[in-house]
């Protein structure tokens, strides 16, 4: 288990902005940095990252939290995981205690699949660089790609030798279970037993943008044509070939920086350019890029360079990823390389300077793009260039914006010599058509989904069963997170509820207002609040020092956080009313009555419940003597709420 004061030590060390950085492109608005929220696909931004408080707050999904927080919803990683990831980044040594057994068994499925795969990278790269067989073969044909000490060492390559079973027996020799190496697709078995999948290939990690292994590409070298070129690791709780985008966690702060991305199609596409000094590069995972894959590009940089070598058929192919960025919102750019070159062959064989000028001189807009290359295509066919231009007006349909269509359309009406009229009309029907199929996807909701929509409702039922003391609580935990320390002169009530002159000597809010309501045996009835409640109560009957703000901004639960966000942050701020010559008051100003209010407040709903439930047990009642003791209970009770409500009248 890991020690308080490591937990502190990271807490005080991390920077939630260059945490979040890594996974969302953020922008200052105010004090404020503001992005697209990485857990739902958005148009608007609406997730704010507060540098000040080292939290953030999600308005599309209703999530917040702290740097802990967001690793845990966005990684899925657990507390402990979170907390070893943010020691790694920012070099903090762990401290822990000695783990029970049942802790050793509480290490989470998913972090024992990270570490076979991360145990699994450093055999490859032991192989490719102690074995013969990997530096003689592995080690030789990275370096005739031209790939340097340093790139190989920052990619993680490595190599898988021909002795069939040399993963699985080291993986068996440091226990770790056979299973969750079959289950990563990292060893099969036959009729023989055991072998190893990737076995006589170069090993390319794919990492999530945490950094940790979630699968491997692997090359044969072999030139059997029955062979399969590259393989992948199996479909597993950790990777998903279709979300994850190779190069993004070494290109991610590139991106940001450059405010661009360039898309290419293979690993050492993306090795070459980012050795070349264009590390802004990434490729699919040995896929066609998914939707999933767009929005992790958008959430850090709108703007994408598709690098296409001379294949007509691999452009065609290719011209549907154009289509998913530009529904998505995002600025497309091409560049096609010269016949009988790619990404990779052109970096290696070119410096940097005349590389980085080429991609500046030869990048074309997406559309003079796909106009040139289909009139290419049709080559003076009437029906071809007929089938270019609906081709062409299904593209600009996709678009969101409908100042962009416009743009888009008057220059696509030039290049293909076509009636603007015409392309008006035909742009804006298939535009109709896309957002009445869009409507209707909506409306239907699948078979499949049924499940999970019964559990949102049960959910929501679930959260508007709230206490009829939930906002009065709310509040109190408000003051008390906000203002548990600051000192206020009350003021007292007599038994008449007639308020007195201040009190001569200061009493701290939380104190007040929990020798308040522990004087009249009262209790909190929301679980939520019951948590902050009862951390000031102790501290304050014990007389121990009074909570801070950031004890439950760094709790391990999470949803003591997100509450203790909602209530430390401010919903509006008000204008500069004192700049206008207009002078409201503050706060502080009606600290001490507010605080007042607020306590009589949750007692009046306290004592209107406890009413309520002595008329039920009127009702119920079967017996003279039950029924007198109940009327006079209820007399008193009613006494006490008159009271109240007389008290709160001064107040209002």
């Amino acid at each position: 288990m890991i020690t308080q004061s490591t937990i502190d030590k990271i807490f005080e060390t991390s920077r939630i902005e260059e945490v979040v950085a890594d996974f969302v492109q953020l922008k200052r608005v105010g004090s404020n940095l503001r992005g697209l929220s990485p857990f739902t696909n958005e148009k608007t931004p609406s997730f704010y990252v507060s540098p000040a408080k080292q939290i953030y707050k999600c308005f599309s999904s209703g999530s917040g939290g702290n740097v802990v927080g967001f690793l845990m919803e966005l990684e899925k990683m657990s507390y402990p995981e979170a907390l070893r990831h943010l020691a790694e980044r920012y070099g903090i040594e762990i401290e822990e205690t000695e783990r029970t057994d049942e802790q050793k068994e509480a290490i989470s499925r998913r972090e024992s699949l990270y570490l076979v795969n991360e145990f699994a990278a450093k055999h490859f790269v032991r192989q490719l660089h102690q074995s013969e067989e990997g530096v003689s073969i592995g080690l030789s044909y990275f370096k005739e790609r031209g790939f340097s000490t340093e790139t190989i060492k920052r990619f993680e390559l490595g190599y898988s030798v021909k002795q069939s079973d040399a993963l699985h027996q080291a993986a068996r020799e440091k226990g770790f279970d056979p299973k969750i190496l079959m289950e990563l697709g990292l060893v099969l078995e036959n009729d023989r037993g055991p072998y190893d999948r990737f076995r006589e290939r170069v090993m390319f990690p794919i990492h999530n943008l945490s950094g940790r292994v979630a699968g491997f590409g692997g090359r044969t070298l072999r030139t059997d044509k029955k062979i399969a070129k590259y393989i992948n690791s199996s479909e597993s709780e950790i990777y998903n070939k279709s979300k994850l985008l190779y190069g993004l966690y070494q290109a991610r702060k590139s991106i940001v920086k450059n405010d661009r991305c360039y898309l290419v199609e293979g690993y050492t596409d993306v090795i070459s350019f980012s050795q070349a000094g264009v590390e802004n590069t990434i490729a699919t995972s040995g896929t066609s890029l998914t939707e999933e894959q767009v929005r992790q590009i958008k959430r850090l940089t709108e703007n994408v360079v598709i690098l296409f070598d001379g294949d007509a058929a691999g452009i065609k192919a290719s011209m549907r990823g154009i289509d998913m960025f530009l529904r998505e919102g995002l600025r497309v750019q091409t560049l096609l390389f010269p016949e009988g070159e790619d990404p990779d062959s052109y970096a290696r064989s070119h410096s940097r300077e005349e590389l980085h000028d080429f991609l500046q001189k030869e990048v074309k807009d997406f559309l003079l793009f796909k106009v040139d290359f289909l009139l290419a295509e049709a080559d003076g066919n009437p029906m071809m260039k007929a089938e270019a231009i609906r081709e062409v007006v299904r593209t600009l349909s996709l678009m969101p914006s409908e100042v962009d269509r416009d743009v888009y359309v008057r220059e696509s009406s030039r290049l293909l010599d076509t009636d603007e009229n015409l392309l008006f009309s035909e742009v804006n029907r298939a535009r109709s058509k896309q957002v009445e199929k869009e409507h209707a996807s909506k409306k239907a909701a699948p078979a499949e989904n049924i499940s999970v929509i019964h559990k949102k409702t049960e959910e929501t039922v679930h959260q508007a069963k709230k206490s009829t003391t939930y906002s009065q609580e709310a509040h109190l935990c408000k003051l008390l997170l906000n203002f548990g320390q600051t000192n206020c002169r009350f003021r007292l009530i007599n038994e008449e509820g007639v308020l007195s002159k201040p009190a001569e000597e200061e009493e701290s809010v939380a104190s007040y207002i929990v020798n308040e309501i522990e004087a009249d045996g009262l209790r909190f009835q929301e679980k939520l609040f019951f948590h902050i409640y009862e951390a000031y109560k102790t501290a304050v009957l014990e007389g121990e020092p009074l909570p801070e703000q950031k004890q439950f901004l760094r709790s391990e639960d999470q949803e003591c956080v997100k509450i203790a966000i909602d209530l430390t942050e401010e919903k509006y701020r008000l204008s500069d009313w004192n700049a206008k010559g207009i002078f409201p008051k503050s706060e502080m100003d009606t600290l001490e009555q507010n605080v007042r209010e607020s306590v009589l407040r949750f007692k009046e709903k306290m004592l209107h419940q406890l009413i309520e439930d002595s008329k039920a047990k009127l009702l119920e009642s079967e017996s003279d003597a039950t029924t007198s003791e109940i009327m006079k209970e209820l007399h008193q009770l009613m006494g006490l709420h008159k009271l109240i409500q007389k008290m709160v009248g001064q107040d209002v």
